[in-house]
């Protein structure tokens, strides 16, 4: 069977989709500094693609019924790639540097969460124990007004 024009479209589109989206592209050649550190740039990437097409209808004129009908179609695509960090390789270890500051607000926000959860444990036993004390005050005081009421009958 032979290809249908669309296909030819959508073959050429991915193919060139393909060279410029590799591992290469998300995260990049290292850079060696003065300092003898490696910088990996890390990126984000997100591509999109579309491709369409329309046969159109043979005139009634036209007395071939095998005949190709005539075909339009187009295709397209896109990349985009964003920085989103560097991976920095020194001898004090390894070190990633964000470039959005909201992922450097996320992690810290990861990295205090254990702390943040000690402390709400912390409040909630000193809660806990002024509550009890508080109702073996009121406990206490309700047993000396009992007595006192043995007392005055």
């Amino acid at each position: 069977m032979e290809e249908h024009p669309i296909q030819g479209l959508m073959t050429t589109a991915m193919e060139n989709l393909k060279d410029m989206v590799e591992v290469n592209t998300i995260i990049g050649d290292p850079v060696e500094s003065p300092d003898g550190s490696m910088i990996i740039p890390v990126s984000k990437v997100g591509f999109g693609f579309a491709a369409g097409g329309s046969e159109f209808g043979a005139s009634s004129s036209q007395g071939d019924s095998e005949a190709a009908l005539p075909f339009g179609g187009g295709s397209g695509g896109g990349v985009s790639i964003t920085p989103v960090a560097f991976l920095v390789v020194s001898k004090n270890g390894i070190k990633m540097v964000h470039l959005d500051q909201h992922t450097h607000i996320y992690e810290k926000m990861l990295h205090s969460a254990p702390q943040v959860v000690e402390k709400i444990q912390q409040i909630l036993k000193e809660t806990s124990n002024k509550n009890k004390q508080a109702s073996k005050k009121k406990d206490e005081k309700e047993e000396g007004n009992e007595s006192q009421s043995h007392y005055d009958i």
